[in-house]
């Protein structure tokens, strides 16, 4: 294909409104940290470094002919040096869903999951089959969103079933773990809770909302079972249909989870108790304490996870070995 064959058919390509204001804003701040990661090594190699990512930018304003490198799940998996995790977002097991959803500030990506069995090396039981996904938020401003400032804490990624509350499967129930950090601007979740193939003869959905513990004040459970965001919800929210296979479901699992968390619901809104769960927070020399327990149980003496200040702006994900040391 000739040069003027092939700009003509990119031209075609429609691309969304600020594409080029937000990559050249991405480019421009990824070449001052260029700068600062080289400024010590070696001034004029720093110097030609910004240089050439200025006549990068230059050249996608003129052509708008490159894409927004964007990581995949099975990258981001590899950033937490999960290997086998990553092969399996590779495999053919893996669902690709790369669904959008524009919300607030932000707009938010479901890009993919996989579940099965000893794919982690943070899975305290092994043989036991676990679901991971991978979700990305970026804002619509183009402006970068960093590890160190955005608000991991302040917003909930987690699976939800048709037919069963909000407050009945959920990260809580589930035993989720959920780590996050900042590459080139965006913000990538990852997700690990139980597996929820076992439900997927039921529709199940993964919301990414504002807020946390699921409630009456989130979401609203229809008259057909299905879950929606309460119309008076204002927050940042996104919900995404997963593509589960029906053959996958085991209700003889599902039983056996609703023994032990078969967990009412109303719609009308009642006292605020954070979906029948009690979240604690305390400061320490430590750093903060955070605790999440049903309602109505005895407090511990000892919190099962501790963060430190610094853990959090690195972003560091808190394996199950040391939240169970904590």
């Amino acid at each position: 294909m000739d040069r003027k064959t092939y700009q003509n058919a990119f031209n075609q390509i429609p691309f969304s409104a600020g594409f080029q204001e937000r990559t050249a804003n991405l480019l421009r701040q990824r070449a001052r940290e260029l700068e600062k990661e080289n400024k010590i090594v070696n001034f004029s190699r720093t110097k030609k470094l910004a240089v050439t990512a200025a006549a990068a930018v230059a050249l996608l304003i003129m052509s708008v002919s490159a894409a927004m490198v964007w990581l995949t799940p099975a990258q981001v998996a590899e950033h937490h040096g999960q290997s086998l995790l990553a092969e399996a977002f590779e495999g053919p097991d893996a669902i690709a869903v790369d669904e959008t959803v524009e919300t607030g500030d932000f707009a938010v990506t479901l890009m993919g999951l996989v579940s099965g069995e000893n794919l982690d090396t943070l899975n305290p039981d092994p043989g036991t089959a676990h679901t991971y996904a991978v979700l990305s938020v970026r804002r619509l401003d183009g402006e970068p969103l960093e590890t160190q400032t955005f608000g991991f804490s302040d917003y909930t990624m987690t699976p939800l079933v048709t037919g069963f509350s909000p407050s009945a499967v959920n990260n809580w129930t589930l035993g989720a773990f959920a780590s996050g950090f900042a590459e080139n601007g965006v913000y990538y979740y990852l997700l690990d809770t139980e597996s929820i193939e076992k439900f997927s003869d039921h529709t199940a959905y993964m919301a990414f909302y504002e807020g946390g513990v699921p409630n009456n004040t989130i979401f609203t459970v229809n008259d057909d079972g299905t879950i929606t965001f309460c119309d008076d919800f204002d927050g940042v929210q996104a919900l995404f249909t997963l593509p589960l296979d029906p053959a996958k479901a085991d209700p003889a699992a599902v039983e056996a989870f609703l023994e032990e968390h078969d967990i009412g619901w109303t719609n009308d809104r009642t006292p605020a108790d954070d979906g029948n769960f009690v979240i604690d927070e305390q400061d320490t020399e430590d750093g903060r304490i955070v605790t999440i327990r049903p309602a109505g149980e005895e407090e511990p003496e000892t919190a099962p996870y501790t963060v430190t200040p610094e853990e959090i702006a690195a972003g560091t994900p808190y394996t199950r070995e040391e939240a169970e040391k904590s």
